[in-house]
């Protein structure tokens, strides 16, 4: 066996067979918890069948029992074996271990565990065989002496030997006293924060045995060696201003039988459809949560769902029901499958990014389960007033202290494996301003080590400079990755072009959404503001020393109305959800185009058509990175419902067959992608300046900034183009626009969303291109071209021949 490092080998602790000695500071039976937790921890008792808490004796050797005064060479040991034992698959040794890193680590020999808790006043150490696991037995517990496992606020324990196919968590003990901030309870095996693979339930939706929502949950122990083959798989880094991102739930997207993938609702079933996205001109996909999370979580006391996934369980774990494998191989086949996800993405030119959520966990408010956090250091871990309530900025029950110096580390350390380990290329960061808020006993010695002359910040209070957002820019791994923020949170706190950015930082355009959907459907008064979305949004970003890119730009996303449903529908119908259609936004600003639903006259549907188009334009000629939700390229409904958090069925799902029926949709989508693409000026890397974009009116040169204005245009100057030109004609009136003159050169129709499919826009390829050219010659050779009401269109410049 290969040497162990000096620290775990020279003050071992032996677990002997020597019955009838009681574990340090366990206690048997439950502590009195308020009934509410005990409500959310229904069936969590945990039996102990094998349990060595009551087989424990440490020894050391005679020199230190004595006082002497250590030598260098190390300490002799006598060492008691313990008798084989099922667990731990024969002879072993506990010994001290180390206190980093945190997680369990396979090491020569054995793995060390190391885990944080400040308020522990005893811990063991939880083994579990996954037969164990789910019939709710620990198969052998360690205690963990504070003499010797313990570092200052770490507990940690090395176990030598074969640990193969077991799980893990632990006990804590100490003080219940929600008021106070502490949630010790001996009677819950919680699941390590560093755990890399969650494991309980193993189908997605099926409760556990006896109908638990909520079964018991162990971490996996991770082997000393990878079984994964990357295959040279290396980050494809693609500059942030050239990306196109697509929004996409990893389950919804093959879920649907009409995807007729081999593996619905996984990873791998995913992978089957990656050509797709490379063929629609995607080369990004924003994974809405794929961490370990519990979509039953409402399931006990109602049918619904928690699909979306904002409610993580583990920030490590990658969501074990997702794969096709679930627990087989203790998590680590889910583990392979998303690594097998992201590299098969990367052969394909798309990079991953996941959308994170470290603003709260699943065990909510003090009514809420102790599933992880709160049982190991819930005033650590947690935003907490002073009596020991729950701050909610998060609209979920319970806030991450983020910028705790334990919790920052741990966010920090999390990012890292990600990218390094599982190979994603960024983070969009659900909630993020709440990571930018002082946490709670802030105080400037514990942040900065040093008081600060005149410090008056409390629990909440919004940071200019918060040392998470600080570590994770500042990070040599994180800083080279993509990082957007959503820029606002439940309390009120909004930061759209605020945001503490460090020139690395990009966010989620909220107020390009709103302009843009406005202008769109024909509001008064946003002419002005839609030509700042179209250059970058150098309103909020240009004076922070940021570029255009640093906008991520959006008309629609998960949360929120659908792409045809913001054409269809002037109020939201949530009352699918059970909460009386009182969830949900309520300022939309959308428009049905005149009449209300799906149902409509044949002219409603066919603006409703231009309208979809227009917003896709709209989105693929501004400068920044467009983003657009998974099926708004077909137009797929949700029946009016913007918030469909908690449907695990067609209403979330990738309809594959609808696609089929509106191809022509998702193929005017598919050209306008590809086309941005091809256009050097569409993607710059600076805000646009007058040497190379000219803005227009209906007559070249003479832009109407009005407040009754309904018509922007610009043209601008490209490399591979030469020139193009765009407008917008968001009024219920048809216009004929004059266009910028160029002698020698003439301009020649694209994209007009006024035309009936194939002819919006026009390829190369399409058989009568000439023809449908042709027709408006008459009004291209005057340099005029007509424009239907609520209408786009994108003219190239070609040679006088």
């Amino acid at each position: 066996m290969a040497s162990l490092p000096h620290c775990l080998s020279a003050r071992p602790l032996v677990v002997a067979a020597a019955p009838g000695r009681p574990g340090p500071g366990l206690r048997g039976g439950a502590r009195r918890r308020n009934a509410a937790v005990s409500a959310g921890n229904a069936g969590r008792q945990v039996g102990l069948r094998r349990s060595v808490a009551s087989a424990v004796e440490v020894r050391v050797g005679e020199d230190e029992e004595e006082g002497v005064e250590e030598e260098e060479e190390e300490v002799e040991v006598e060492a008691v074996v313990m008798p084989e034992r099922y667990a731990l698959g024969g002879a072993c040794r506990v010994l001290a271990g180390m206190p980093a890193p945190l997680g369990a680590t396979a090491l020569d020999g054995g793995v060390n565990f190391a885990v944080y808790s400040a308020g522990a006043s005893a811990a063991s150490l939880c083994l579990f065989t996954p037969d164990d696991l789910e019939a709710d037995e620990v198969t052998e517990e360690v205690p963990l002496d504070p003499l010797f496992n313990r570092t200052g606020n770490v507990w940690h324990v090395f176990i030598e030997g074969e640990l193969h196919n077991m799980l893990y968590g632990y006990r804590f003990d100490g003080m219940f006293a929600p008021h106070c901030g502490q949630y010790f309870d001996v009677s819950n095996v919680v699941v390590d924060p560093y755990a890399k693979a969650v494991i309980s339930r193993g189908e997605y939706g099926v409760p556990g045995p006896g109908g638990d929502c909520w079964p018991q949950m162990a971490g996996m122990i991770p082997l000393p060696y990878s079984t994964f083959d990357w295959q040279g798989d290396l980050p494809l880094r693609y500059p942030q201003k050239d990306l196109v991102i697509y929004e996409m739930h990893l389950r919804g997207f093959t879920k649907h039988s009409s995807s007729n993938v081999e593996h619905p609702g996984t990873y791998i079933g995913a992978i089957s459809k990656l050509d797709y996205l490379k063929e629609l001109g995607v080369n990004c996909v924003e994974l809405m949560p794929c961490h370990e999370f519990n979509e039953l979580e409402y399931f006990s006391c109602s049918s619904k769902m928690n699909f979306w996934g904002y409610s993580t369980i583990n920030f490590f774990s990658p969501m074990i029901r997702y794969s096709s494998g679930g627990i087989r191989n203790c998590g680590r086949d889910a583990i392979n499958e998303f690594k097998t996800f992201v590299r098969e993405a990367h052969k394909r030119g798309i990079e991953v990014i996941m959308d994170v959520v470290f603003n709260h966990t699943a065990e909510g408010n003090e009514k809420g389960p102790i599933l992880s956090f709160r049982g190991i250091d819930n005033s650590t871990y947690y935003m907490l007033a002073p009596k020991g309530e729950f701050y909610n900025y998060s609209g979920c029950g319970n806030t991450f202290n983020c910028n705790h110096p334990v919790v920052r580390e741990f966010i920090v350390d999390c990012l890292r494996y990600w990218v390094t380990e599982m190979h994603v290329d960024g983070f969009r960061f659900d909630l993020a301003s709440i990571m930018t808020r002082g946490c709670s006993l802030w105080d400037p010695v514990n942040v900065y080590g040093s008081p600060v002359e005149g410090d008056m910040t409390t629990t909440g209070t919004p940071l200019a400079t918060p040392p998470l957002i600080d570590m994770i820019s500042n990070d040599p791994i994180l800083g080279d990755v993509k990082l957007i923020a959503e820029a606002w949170d439940a309390g009120g706190l909004y930061q759209v072009g605020q945001f503490p950015h460090w020139k690395i930082w990009s966010e989620w355009n909220g107020k390009y959404r709103d302009i843009v959907r406005q202008f769109i459907k024909g509001t008064d008064g946003f002419a002005g503001g839609f030509a700042e979305c179209l250059c970058g949004s150098p309103h909020l970003y240009q004076a922070g020393g940021r570029k255009p890119w640093h906008s991520i730009n959006f008309v629609c996303a998960h949360d929120g109305f659908t792409l045809a449903d913001l054409v269809t529908y002037n109020k939201k119908y949530n009352s699918s959800n059970g909460e009386d259609n009182r969830d949900g936004e309520n300022h939309n600003l959308s428009w049905n185009c005149g009449e209300e639903g799906e149902f409509a006259g044949l002219s409603v549907k066919r603006l409703r058509k231009r309208q979809m188009r227009n917003f896709f334009v709209s989105l693929m000629v501004s400068q920044g990175v467009p983003m657009f939700y998974m099926g708004d390229e077909y137009g797929h409904t949700k029946g009016g419902n913007n918030n469909t958090y908690c449907h695990d069925h067609y209403v979330n799902y990738f309809r594959w067959d609808k696609k089929e029926e509106s191809s022509d949709l998702q193929r005017f989508c598919s050209l306008m992608t590809k086309f941005r693409k091809q256009c050097e000026s569409l993607g710059l890397a600076d805000f646009p300046t007058a040497q190379r974009l000219h803005w227009h009116g209906h007559q070249p040169g003479k832009p109407d900034w009005s407040e009754t204005s309904r018509f922007v245009a610009f043209s601008m100057k490209d490399e591979t183009k030469g020139e193009i030109y765009v407008a917008f004609n968001a009024s219920h009136l048809p216009a004929v626009v004059g266009l910028p003159e160029r002698p020698g050169y003439r301009w020649e129709p694209l994209v007009d969303t006024g035309k009936p499919a194939p002819y919006d826009f026009l390829t190369d390829d399409l058989p009568d291109r000439a023809h449908a050219v042709h027709l408006f010659s008459h009004f291209l050779n005057s340099n005029l071209y007509p424009m239907l009401s609520y209408s786009s269109i994108i003219l190239e410049l070609q040679p006088d021949d």
